[in-house]
């Protein structure tokens, strides 16, 4: 007798109670599918100038919020911090699945960060991706001139984005933070 759970449907099931959730591996077929074409949704962030439009962004959020009269540098800088670590996690960890309907489905239930480098750890996208929250709030800090309720909201904020990245928690889903699965 297996303690394993006989299919995918059983192995997404979870207590209503649990706020904890551990996205099953992949079956069979969904490994054949995922590895028949490429994953069209994460190909771009290993393409030149992927990462250059992350500075872009940052540097065009930044003149968007420094061109509204009476915005402070150091409340300019915090909406900057905000407004990429929000953009990041609803992109990278919120959203599940492919917006495209050529893998038969295979990626539905992971997040654009469990599908990067089809879920390696430690590749140099990943660890980019990884080091610009933390930059960018070392250097929002920094323009906030140290300040206490700044440095709060910064670091809160810069916490939230990273530690989703982190290899432990691949494939932990919270249930405050994402529906509960497809067919549980």
């Amino acid at each position: 007798m297996s303690l394993q759970p006989s299919n995918s449907k059983d192995a997404r099931r979870r207590r209503s109670s649990s706020l904890v959730y551990k996205e099953p591996p992949e079956s069979l077929e969904q490994l054949s599918d995922q590895s028949a074409l490429p994953n069209l949704n994460v190909e771009w962030v290993n393409a030149k100038g992927a990462w250059a439009i992350h500075f872009v962004l940052i540097f065009f959020g930044k003149i968007l919020f420094d061109i509204i009269p009476g915005m402070s540098q150091e409340a300019s800088w915090t909406l900057v911090n905000l407004s990429y670590v929000a953009g990041s996690y609803l992109m990278f960890h919120y959203v599940r699945g492919v917006p495209f309907d050529f893998n038969s489905g295979a990626y539905d239930n992971l997040n654009m960060w469990e599908q990067i480098d089809n879920g390696d750890q430690y590749t140099p996208a990943k660890k980019f991706l990884l080091s610009v929250p933390i930059v960018l709030f070392l250097v929002s800090t920094h323009y906030t001139n140290y300040g206490l309720t700044y440095f709060l909201i910064n670091c809160f904020a810069t916490i939230a984005v990273v530690i989703p990245k982190l290899p432990s928690l691949h494939r932990i889903r919270f249930a405050f933070f994402n529906n509960p699965p497809d067919d549980a």
